[in-house]
């Protein structure tokens, strides 16, 4: 997730050129947004493939909806958009604006997919997370077409597969232009997952520098918003992929030199992110909830790229991870520590929230911890690939607006045809609105937030159980809808699938409205 940049755009015949003018850029440091974790096919419980990303952003927009598969007259166009920081006006939510930035040409044929602020799914498996790490302040692309979230959105629309995505990553980058900064990107099919990692390749200059790693099937990994892969053996194709120009610039830059370095991509083009405990702290914990038995260090600079975890992970895993704010250990989001104890007792201060603001902490002696889970949080998403089922599927998304640990996870499969209404309402550009089903949740978060200690239970007593009921009915509305594929009622199997994810969106949406009022009612003395 990205900070403060401007861009500012100049066409020409085939694409844009767009100069970036980055402003309070301290290398990595300002990019301490959104986590993914993934999972490869025979880490998980029941062979699926997984990926997921918390899209931690405070001008990300809300809306969710569907882009349908489409065919395209030989030579038509595509325009692109980039987001820049719409100004601060009084009275109104910071967000992004989106701008023409230029155009391409539109595949022939493009699949289906969720567009979501990061585009997630597409209807043939192919799902993707992503994670924001900065980079070097060198590389920051200022010229070419493609931002991260253009390029999720052209890769979903076109590929079918993890490899061919990061392929087609590469052709259209090295052609049109990547103009962002460094992100990493998550990427999963039926079969397995991998992690593309992305820099520019500097001022002025069109292409990019990038490189792939691929997440052994019986591993996890997870992007906290630093680089993470480091050594590279591009002779071994079933786990790397790179850009030509990996070494060379790199080498032009001062940053490697093949006499006497050994070559880590983390550490040549994304070096302070292995200092920030901001994002170590999260690889930790992932580790530490995914595989204790490992007994990793939470101050250590350097964590494996991936580890083998002590049990499966079932999805029900990756949502516990989401919701973590490191309960239970000294980096407790809530903890303070007592003034004079000569033993320095970590204490859970009454009135703390791990969503406290940095001036808040301060008051109460709060230990200021970036955590996995935030206040800030759009959406998050566990995405499951599953080669056993048809597409129809098989690809299934489940999504859960604001921040999880105030949220449901709802199913929506990679077929559906629509997304309730409230789900394509822009909460950031309507303001408070009844009509988006954000808004819903992100009052929740805003009120737990106020007591947390209090609140918190109430709301976890009302998700609770929807949750499970929604994680345990998986396999019989599977069953169902298989049962309808069998029988050649494809359209019948979609119809049902939409349904059946829109109508839990709906009653959610419901229940996180009336639970904000109870919340309002029942705590109003306490204000």
């Amino acid at each position: 997730m990205k900070t403060n940049f401007l861009i500012l755009f100049g066409l020409m015949p085939m694409f844009a050129v767009g100069q970036t003018v980055v402003g309070d850029y301290d290398d990595d440091e300002n990019y301490l947004e959104c986590t993914t974790v993934t999972v490869g096919r025979l880490a998980s419980v029941d062979g699926a493939v997984m990926t997921s990303h918390a899209d931690d952003s405070r001008r990300r927009r809300t809306d969710i909806y569907v882009i349908p598969a489409a065919d395209h007259p030989k030579g038509t166009m595509k325009t692109l958009y980039q987001s820049i920081p719409a100004p601060n006006e009084k009275g109104k939510m910071p967000r992004y604006n989106m701008v023409a930035a230029g155009q391409l040409p539109e595949a022939e044929h493009t699949y289906q997919f969720f567009n979501s602020a990061y585009p997630c799914l597409n209807e043939k498996q192919l799902a993707i997370g992503e994670a924001t790490f900065g980079g070097r302040r060198e590389c920051v692309a200022d010229t070419g077409l493609i931002d991260i979230n253009s390029l999720c959105m052209l890769l979903l629309e076109r590929c079918t597969t993890a490899r061919q995505a990061i392929r087609t990553a590469g052709e259209l980058m090295d052609r049109y232009g990547y103009n962002d900064v460094g992100e990493c990107l998550t990427i999963a099919d039926r079969q397995e997952v991998w992690h593309l990692e992305i820099v520019g390749p500097g001022r002025k200059k069109i292409g990019a520098v990038w490189v792939a790693q691929r997440v052994p099937d019986g591993h996890i990994s997870v992007n906290a918003n630093a680089s993470r892969i480091e050594e590279i053996d591009l002779k071994n194709k079933d786990y790397f992929m790179a850009s030509a120009n990996i070494y060379s610039v790199a080498e032009e830059n001062g940053w490697y030199d093949p006499k006497k370095d050994v070559f880590r991509f983390a550490y040549v083009y994304a070096p302070t992110t292995r200092t920030s405990l901001a994002c170590r702290r999260r690889e930790w914990r992932v580790f530490n909830l995914l595989a204790p038995s490992l007994g990793l260090n939470p101050n250590s600079e350097h964590y494996p790229f991936s580890v083998k975890p002590d049990t499966l992970v079932s999805k029900e895993d990756i949502a516990r991870v989401f919701k973590d704010y490191y309960e239970g250990t000294e980096f407790d989001a809530r903890s303070t520590l007592t003034v004079g104890d000569r033993n320095r007792q970590q204490v859970i201060s009454p009135v703390a929230s791990p969503f406290m603001k940095s001036d808040e902490q301060r008051l109460h002696r709060i230990r200021a911890e970036r955590s996995i889970a935030v206040s800030v949080t759009v959406y998050a998403t566990i995405l499951q690939c599953r080669s056993w089922l048809p597409d129809e599927i098989g690809g299934l998304c489940w999504l859960a607006y604001d921040s999880p640990v105030t949220s449901v996870y709802i199913p929506f499969y990679g077929s559906v045809r629509y997304m309730p209404d409230s789900y394509k309402a822009d909460g950031r550009l309507t303001g408070f609105s009844r009509e988006s089903a954000w808004w819903a949740y992100h009052r929740l978060t805003t009120l737990v937030s106020q007591r947390w200690g209090e609140m918190l239970p109430e709301v976890d007593s009302v998700w609770a159980p929807m949750q499970t009921e929604l994680f345990d009915n998986q396999p019989a509305v599977e069953a169902e809808a298989l049962t309808l594929l069998k029988q050649g009622k494809r359209a019948e199997a979609i119809d049902f699938l939409t349904k059946y994810g829109n109508d839990h969106a709906n009653k959610a949406v419901e229940t996180a409205w009336k639970t904000g009022d109870y919340l309002w009612n029942t705590f109003d003395g306490l204000w």
